[in-house]
């Protein structure tokens, strides 16, 4: 799968293993590990593998997953946004991580609104979901200014964080 958004700030692609150092980078900033989890990827080749068993079966399976995010005027990689399903979720949900450097910018807000058009008019999705943590109120900023309203607490299967579901209707059902 090749996918290549953009915004006006901002150009969107699919993930690939040349992209593990920065998820590296990333995956160990301590917004991720607070407040998405320590994935224990200590190392590019454990980044490697984290992209090759856990985001491109994602492309294959469902058509969607996380891509990268980067600053169209450098390419510079500056997070990722997309799409997950994950176990004992029924609703395809939205998830953004972006570096230290670049949070409170408003990248977050703008690669979202980006994957949910694609969500919305390539996918064809009718709803979308996003979930974090409830003391997360960066995220719950994001969440909210894109129009998703919170449904419920939630958990989901072997993890011991109760998590705030929000979605958002992306197509009317049609009688």
């Amino acid at each position: 799968m090749q996918l290549n958004l953009q915004s006006e700030r901002l150009f969107i692609r699919t993930l690939t293993i040349i992209d593990a150092g920065f998820m590296l980078q990333l995956m160990n900033s301590p917004n991720w590990i607070k407040n998405i989890g320590d994935r224990r990827v200590t190392n590019k080749t454990e980044a490697s593998n984290y992209i090759l068993n856990k985001i491109i079966p994602s492309y294959k399976k469902n058509g969607f997953g996380l891509f990268l995010v980067c600053l169209k005027e450098h390419k510079k990689p500056i997070g990722i946004c997309g799409i997950l399903q994950r176990e004992g979720l029924n609703t395809p949900d939205l998830g953004f991580a972006i570096i230290p450097a670049m949070e409170g910018q408003g990248f977050a807000t703008e690669a979202s609104k980006v994957v949910i058009q694609f969500a919305r008019e390539e996918l064809n999705l009718s709803t979308l979901a996003g979930i974090t943590k409830p003391n997360n109120i960066a995220s719950i900023s994001v969440l909210k200014k894109l129009g998703m309203q919170f449904e419920q607490s939630i958990q989901l299967p072997e993890d011991p964080n109760t998590f705030s579901l929000y979605t958002m209707v992306l197509h009317k059902a049609t009688l």
